[in-house]
This record gives structure tokens, C-alpha cells and sequence, in this order.
């Protein structure tokens, strides 16, 4: 089966280097985000905006230590919050908090659900898409236009690489059927010398 590398798609994840422009126009909280993260909690509100900013940028949730270093600071000070505090929580803490941040912005956390579109998505593009980088960007771009949440790279390229193979083998199979065993004998046969002689009328 084919992988696709992340690199080559459309799948949304953190650059290596982030720019101050993208810092600021990506992962600065504005002052409602700020008021809204305090007014839920202040039990390490920082980790709450870190990952509304993410999530918000990416369209599904990263791990708390999968933030950039950068991405942690520019939250930090928005929030005016001192210069040692990390966004750490534990388990149950970031699942709450991950719900509020869902809520405040309207996307949907319904992972089978995302798999049945991404599914169809790729269903419909695969005879006229050749590769499985198109298939996952075409069902990410289905999944982003109807506010879901997106599926792990991993199970993306897992169903673009099934699919792609499956319908390639209905249409290998299809044209077989067409052309039929005895095709051949409508061309001609070859010779031992590889000329093909004509068939009799």
C-alpha cells in the first residue's frame, strides 16, 4: 500500500520555523479569548488558549508538549502571564478543556463521522484522482468546509491508501471484462519471429 508523506499534503501541522507574522496572525489570543479562558477557568488558563489557538490553526487537537516552544510564549504573554509557566494538565483536565474549546469554536468532534466523509470524499474523487496525496486532500478539504474535526494523518492515509488500491482494481478488473480473454485474436497472432500475422476471414 502506498503512504503518503505529510509533508506532501494539505494535512495542517506545525512549521518548524514559525514567523512573527504567522505568530501574530495565527496564535495571539485576543482579548476575548483571553476573558473567555479566564471566565472557565484559572486553573492553567494558558494551556486552554494554547490549545484553542492550535486547534483553531491546525483543526484538530495537538498534544500539550507538541506545541511549539514559540506558539507557548506568544499565549504566555497575551495572557500576561509570568515568563516560567508551561502549558501542562493532566489528562482528565485537557479533555475539559478541549470540550470548551470545541464549544467556543463550533467544530465537531465526531471521529466516525469524519471517517464516513473522508470515506466518501475519496470514494468519489478516486477514478479521476491518481494519487493518495490528492485523495487526503481532497477529503480534508471536505471535512474543513463542513466544521469537523480531522481525523490523525495516519488513519487519512491509511483509508486513502485502501481506497486508491480497491478502485484501481474494480477498473483493472472492468477493462478486463470489456476486452474479454479472446482479444487477442481480434489483433492478430505473433509470429516467432514477433511479426503479427493477419487472422483469416
Amino acid at each position: 500500500m502506498v503512504v503518503a508523506s505529510v509533508e506532501r499534503t494539505a494535512y495542517p501541522r506545525f512549521k518548524r520555523i514559525i514567523s512573527d507574522r504567522e505568530l501574530a496572525q495565527f496564535f495571539t489570543p485576543n482579548e476575548a479569548e483571553v476573558a473567555w479562558a479566564a471566565r472557565r477557568t484559572h486553573d492553567r488558563p494558558e494551556s486552554q488558549l494554547a490549545l484553542l489557538k492550535s486547534c483553531a490553526r491546525l483543526g484538530y487537537f495537538p498534544d500539550l508538549e507538541e506545541i511549539p516552544a514559540p506558539v507557548v510564549a506568544r499565549v504566555r504573554a497575551a495572557a500576561g502571564l509570568p515568563g516560567h509557566v508551561v502549558p501542562v494538565a493532566q489528562e482528565r483536565t485537557v479533555k475539559r478543556y478541549r470540550s470548551w474549546v470545541r464549544e467556543y469554536l463550533g467544530l465537531v468532534h465526531d471521529p466516525a463521522h469524519a471517517r464516513g466523509i473522508a470515506a466518501s470524499a475519496m470514494e468519489e474523487a478516486a477514478p479521476v484522482r491518481a494519487s493518495v496525496v490528492d485523495l487526503i486532500n481532497v477529503a480534508l478539504e471536505k471535512l474543513i468546509r463542513v466544521g469537523l474535526e480531522l481525523p490523525g494523518f495516519s488513519t487519512l492515509d491509511r483509508m486513502a491508501g485502501s481506497i486508491r488500491a480497491r478502485v484501481e482494481g474494480e477498473i483493472c478488473a472492468r477493462i478486463a471484462e470489456r476486452v474479454g480473454p479472446g482479444a487477442g485474436a481480434a489483433f492478430g497472432t505473433v509470429d516467432g519471429a514477433g511479426r503479427r500475422a493477419p487472422q483469416p476471414v
